[in-house]
């Protein structure tokens, strides 16, 4: 477990250095049949392009705030990973109102019109496919992120102790105590490198982003995402368990 890390996105930049071909995020949608597998070298590198478009296209600034009304997706996982790396806070779930940005799913549009800043929108396609046609008021972040630089660096270093996360319960979190919270979380999960987590729960609260992320990252493991995984009857649920070689649950 990493032990030197300040920020989330020095977690990542841990596990990138140390071995960046291994699986970070293994993404199922059950509604789809969809299945896509980021080692962690292909998550940093859509990490990566997703800050350059908040930072040089959307002009977000350290501690402005993004709402994300998205669900548990690897697409999301990019979005939480890009705030923590340019300074904004990441408020999953947020109120579009309140926010500065919004990036949503095709599930929040109508409540994402009430942030009077830039608007993302996801089509979470499989593949990362586009909308066939943009939400008026939107970028389509398939078409806007392809184009991006493939590294990032912040135009100023990201303070560990400037808020980073907002939760919907209203707690707020520097990117500092993400960090402790992320690698306590492992702990009780039990994870250790190499460890493998099914995640089937939602990114609305500290528990789902820490199973679904935040945890495996600070442990040096990795996480199968699920989406829908209640559509799986058991036997399916537990041959996925075989194949993915799923070592810790959270679900």
């Amino acid at each position: 477990m990493n032990e030197t890390a300040r920020t989330p996105a020095d977690l990542l930049r841990s596990a990138l250095a140390a071995d960046p071909a291994r699986p970070l995020v293994t993404f199922y949608d059950d509604a789809t049949g969809e299945r896509v597998e980021l080692s962690v070298a292909t998550f940093a590198n859509w990490v990566a392009k997703t800050a350059n478009l908040l930072q040089d296209d959307l002009a977000a600034q350290p501690g402005d705030r993004v709402a994300l009304l998205l669900p548990a997706h690897w697409q999301t996982a990019a979005w939480l990973l890009a705030c923590f790396s340019t300074g904004v806070v990441a408020a999953p779930g947020g109120d579009p109102a309140a926010a500065d940005l919004v990036v949503s799913g095709p599930d929040g549009l109508e409540a994402a019109r009430g942030c009077r800043g830039e608007r993302v929108a996801l089509a979470l396609r499989p593949l990362g496919a586009r909308f066939p046609r943009t939400p008026e008021g939107f970028l389509d972040y398939a078409v806007e992120v392809p184009s991006q630089g493939d590294r990032f660096t912040p135009y100023a270093p990201v303070d560990p102790d400037a808020p980073a996360l907002a939760l919907p319960d209203g707690v707020e979190l520097t990117g500092a105590q993400v960090v402790e919270r992320a690698r306590s979380s492992a702990g009780e999960l039990g994870l250790t490198p190499g460890s493998r987590l099914l995640s089937a729960a939602a990114y609305d609260d500290w528990a789902g982003l820490a199973g679904g992320l935040l945890a495996p990252l600070a442990a040096g493991g990795s996480v199968v995402l699920c989406r829908h995984l209640d559509r799986l009857d058991p036997q399916a649920l537990e041959r996925r368990r075989e194949a993915e070689r799923i070592t810790h649950s959270a679900i």
